[in-house]
């Protein structure tokens, strides 16, 4: 898809015309609803979806698919970024009231750094053909490192701080408690970061880490750099209200990671056969059509099968809290 430099520059305002209208809605510190979280993850996912409709309307039906296979792909692997999320909310014991101008402002950094690791992708895919097969081997790595994860049984997760954020709070202090919604206050005459500003700062950082396998998955799905950028915005910028959305089911979802671990896998062997496209190799490709197909259809049948499990599982548990209180049952009687 040929994108003009006007469109760059109206898409970008038109981004962060959205952002500011979102931070003037929630600038006041409050405890989000599942009513509101409910009502702006409905806008967000609807304006990602006329956005899409505009591609296949003005541009071509082969870049709004290439736009909604990234996004559901984008969307999908962010919700395992949740998960993190709430390990570091608990770490720095975010006030409730101040949950959603954390998240905000995390977020946004995200986005900025995953604009930079676009370009720089975009520029070395259009430098080196050979890079797929390194994406491509990079992502089956990954989904059976997640099939691995997932079938171990592992104690809950703590949030580690990375070594940049131990380096900035080495060198600059942090106040002993939150002050608001500041980022810098005055102690003892040294300008020190607030925990508020820590937690923003470790937010945005550790996408980063989502982003090593989220960027190559959405270059399997499509090389415009202006899709891979829009997919990942949209598919972002509604992160913080599905937070509270569905941040107390995030528990339940416990077939999640096989069900990334087969949209990784199956993207990177995408991006194998693609690689040997284009070395001379006559081998099929895998079209954007049935890449959205497997997309949506394996993440149904992992949300499915996520809530069967569930209910075998609660009702097990109360059998056994039946089974156990039948003798006092019993002598009461």
């Amino acid at each position: 898809m040929d994108v003009s430099v006007t469109l760059w520059v109206l898409t970008i305002v038109g981004l962060a015309a959205l952002i500011a209208v979102d931070f003037f809605i929630g600038r006041k510190p409050h405890d989000v609803s599942i009513k509101e979280a409910g009502i702006w993850t409905i806008v967000w996912i609807a304006l990602a979806g006329l956005f899409g409709l505009g591609l296949l309307v003005f541009g071509d039906g082969q870049a709004g698919g290439e736009f909604f296979a990234g996004f559901i792909t984008e969307k999908s692997l962010s919700v395992d970024n949740l998960f993190v999320f709430v390990l570091i909310m608990a770490k720095f014991a975010v006030p409730s009231q101040y949950q959603q101008r954390v998240l905000l402002v995390g977020v946004l950094i995200a986005l900025v750094l995953r604009a930079i690791f676009i370009a720089a992708g975009a520029a070395i895919l259009a430098s080196f053909a050979w890079v797929f097969y390194i994406f491509g081997a990079f992502l089956i790595w990954t989904a059976w490192k997640l099939i691995q994860e997932a079938r171990a049984d592992e104690e809950e997760e703590e949030f580690e701080e990375n070594k940049l954020l131990k380096a900035a709070e080495r060198r600059f202090g942090v106040a002993d408690r939150y002050h608001g919604t500041k980022l810098w206050i005055r102690e003892n005459g040294k300008r020190v970061m607030t925990p508020m500003l820590v937690v923003m700062l470790a937010i945005g950082t550790t996408d980063v880490l989502f982003a090593l396998d989220s960027i190559p998955a959405i270059f399997g799905l499509t090389q415009d750099p202006y899709i891979v950028f829009t997919a990942n915005a949209f598919a972002l910028m509604g992160l913080r209200q599905l937070y509270f959305l569905i941040g107390g089911l995030l528990k339940k979802l416990v077939h999640l990671s096989y069900g990334l671990s087969v949209i990784l896998g199956f993207i990177g062997v995408k991006l194998v056969l693609h690689a040997l496209h284009e070395s001379g190799v006559h081998v099929p490709e895998i079209s954007i059509p049935v890449s959205l197909g497997v997309i949506c259809a394996v993440l149904i049948v992992t949300t499915i099968t996520s809530l069967m499990a569930n209910k075998k599982q609660a009702a097990a548990e109360a059998a056994e809290a039946g089974t156990e209180g039948a003798p006092k049952d019993s002598i009461d009687a």
